[in-house]
């Protein structure tokens, strides 16, 4: 190969996969999505809330609930909020569905990238800062109405801790201590945090507390959907420990939605 080929390759390299689409396609881009007009963009596309995430004894834990809402219409019971980002992060996404979708793909290929480009994973704070300039790319549109607000979370391979992260539209990226929500029904579900969550929980009663956090925001927040027994749906709920990361299966999740409606109609609460 020419010597001037090779150095070609080597300046077209880069360990991100969003600069290398900002350089040669930056309108795939999300950010690059136009909107037209001001104002009421945001009851004209789906929405998602809440999620909720904590620490446990090993690891961390993020769940979320299943509805998106436009306006006041609930515009699916089915969503999806909660993904694996790698084999030992999760990321979740509150505000505009479409946006916030292809961000989580969009980061997820960016650290696959830079994986195959480095031969190693990044570091957990590199996937946090990734990800906030992925938000604060994305400003133009939350001014629009159409923001993204995401909770991060993964499992430190260096301090053997897991760890969260929340942001703020503005791409600004804060480490929170022990648990975090985001999402409509937020201040409802941190209130139901500060009261379950307490040091060193197992994974089995980390994902209690997390059903439990979202079936308060559900019970006060209409965009929020709790545990639907009728129609047998259950928060989609990932744990990230030294193993890696791993979605609670559907029959756990049952069972401990279950627990918390049994457990409230036995002491005859209204809610």
């Amino acid at each position: 190969m020419p010597e001037d080929a090779a150095a070609a390759i080597g300046r077209a390299a880069s360990t991100s996969f969003s600069e290398y689409i900002a350089d040669q396609n930056p309108a795939a881009l999300p950010s690059a999505r136009a909107v037209a007009g001001q104002g009421a963009t945001s009851d004209l596309v789906p929405h998602a809330t809440t999620i909720v995430s904590l620490t446990y004894a090993g690891g961390v834990l993020m769940a979320g609930d299943r509805r998106a809402t436009m306006g006041n219409v609930i515009a699916s019971r089915h969503i999806e909020k909660v993904f694996p980002a790698d084999m030992f992060s999760v990321l979740g996404i509150a505000g505009s569905a479409g946006i916030a979708l292809d961000i989580t793909r969009l980061f997820q290929v960016e650290l696959e990238h830079y994986e195959k480009i480095e031969g190693t994973r990044m570091s957990l704070d590199g996937k946090a800062n990734r990800l906030a300039a992925m938000i604060r790319a994305n400003l133009p549109l939350a001014l629009q109405g159409l923001a993204v607000v995401p909770l991060f979370a993964g499992f430190d391979t260096t301090r053997r801790i897991g760890r969260l992260f929340s942001y703020d539209v503005t791409g600004g990226r804060y480490e929170e201590q022990e648990h975090h929500t985001v999402g409509s029904g937020s201040v409802f579900a941190r209130g139901a945090l500060k009261k379950l969550w307490k040091p060193n929980l197992s994974e089995d009663d980390a994902v209690r507390v997390a059903v439990e956090s979202l079936y308060d925001a559900a019970d006060d927040d209409s965009a929020t959907g709790g545990p639907d027994v009728v129609r047998q749906l259950w928060p989609v709920v990932y744990t990230v420990n030294g193993a890696g990361a791993r979605r609670i299966p559907e029959r756990s999740l049952a069972e401990a939605a279950e627990q918390v409606i049994a457990s409230r109609s036995v002491s005859g609460r209204e809610a």
